[in-house]
């Protein structure tokens, strides 16, 4: 079976490249599975209602939160309508919002999702591997498959829970810096693992935000909103595929979709799979 997993999307440009190659490249590729970060989908920080259903209506089967998940209040609605959103599990155990999420696949497969946020550079947080080990335990026997989102700063923590879980999970995503990775890789018990994925979102920016925000913030100290940019738009992930029976991964590739690209996959009527 074939997860694609895409990364941080930011804003209105993300979302619609999204909406623009998603439902393109699901019968394409066989993709039997989409996880996304959507913490930063609504005006570059939490997620809405509206944005929500956007994503879900493009193809997005589950999404990942980090710590930006209560930035907006539509955020306790979507947990309320039990929607396949998932906060981080190592936050407190009374935090709004389920720490894991099950879904069936297309193919009928159950596949378990979770995120974990770091704690080095990051705000104050529980333990996130002592968190993974509870989430585990507490789905035990009803997913095979299982993919863990997680959203952290440092490369060297998110190694370290790569290895962590080798062979315990189907793969380790990173999230959360924006920049991808040159990293992807199975690591020796089977588990796919990718330091960071990277963003999708407006790439003629900083991170995602207007470089001239960002530079005058930089050069004067005086602080000012870090608008959404809107220019170069292009979809990063990446593309796991994975015996269903065993959990192991098998082959991990990048994704990276540009607006071109979008475009042709938009226009372009051929049933025959596209490039990853």
């Amino acid at each position: 079976m074939k997860i694609l997993f895409i990364g941080d999307v930011v804003g209105g440009p993300g979302r619609k490249i999204v909406a623009q190659v998603l439902p393109r490249i699901i019968p394409r590729w066989g993709i039997d599975l989409v996880v996304c970060n959507a913490e930063n989908a609504a005006g570059g920080s939490g997620l809405t209602v509206k944005c929500h259903e956007e994503l879900v209506e493009a193809g997005v089967d589950v999404m990942t939160m980090g710590d930006h998940v209560y930035r907006k209040d539509d955020i306790f609605t979507i947990f309320d309508r039990g929607a396949a959103v998932v906060r981080p599990a190592n936050f407190p155990r009374d935090s709004p919002g389920e720490e894991v999420a099950i879904v069936k696949s297309r193919s009928g497969v159950p596949v378990g999702v979770l995120t974990v946020v770091g704690r080095i550079f990051m705000k104050p947080a529980d333990c996130p591997f002592l968190a993974a080990d509870r989430i585990l335990e507490r789905i035990k026997g009803r997913a095979q498959v299982i993919v863990v989102d997680v959203h952290a700063e440092a490369t060297s923590e998110k190694q370290l829970m790569g290895r962590y879980l080798d062979g315990r999970v189907s793969a380790v995503l990173g999230t959360h810096t924006h920049v991808a990775t040159a990293d992807e890789q199975i690591l020796k018990n089977g588990t796919a693992y990718h330091t960071d994925v990277g963003m999708t979102g407006p790439y003629d920016s900083i991170l995602g935000r207007r470089y001239d925000r960002v530079l005058s913030a930089t050069l004067t100290c005086v602080p000012c909103h870090f608008d959404v940019a809107t220019g170069d738009p292009e979809l990063h992930g990446a593309l796991v595929t994975i015996d269903p029976v065993t959990g192991k991964a098998v082959e991990i590739r990048r994704v990276a979709v540009d607006q071109h690209e979008a475009i042709r996959l938009m226009t372009d009527s051929s049933p025959r799979p596209s490039s990853v």
